[in-house]
């Protein structure tokens, strides 16, 4: 089963205040896909292991530009007090995109914790 990571959202991942994630590629997925949920997937130390969250069923997966999201989607991604602007700044900060950027809109439910 592929690895889904959530390092920067670890917490609201944990908390259930995560239900849709924005990613940068995995454009083949399709509802129904399972993917074990992990903290963090790359950048491990030697003898560090991934640390699985949860498995999630993917719900929808569909392209949009980054800067499309709602305020609704930053409450589901986790972020309740942030705007779509300071959402979108910050992810552009992060990965050092545009504002226009594709990227894959994911929604998902837990299967397992």
């Amino acid at each position: 089963m592929r690895a889904i990571s959530f390092f920067m959202t670890t917490q609201q991942f944990i908390d259930g205040s995560k239900d849709v994630t924005r990613r940068f590629g995995w454009w083949n997925l399709k509802s129904g896909d399972q993917l074990r949920a992990v903290e963090k997937a790359q950048g491990l130390k030697k003898g560090e292991k991934m640390k699985v969250l949860g498995v999630i069923e993917v719900v929808s997966a569909r392209r949009e530009p980054l800067n499309a999201i709602t305020a609704d989607d930053c409450r589901r991604e986790g972020f309740p007090h942030f705007t779509p602007q300071q959402f979108t700044t910050m992810l552009c900060e992060h990965y050092d995109c545009a504002p226009e950027t594709l990227c894959n809109r994911i929604e998902f439910k837990r299967v397992t914790e």
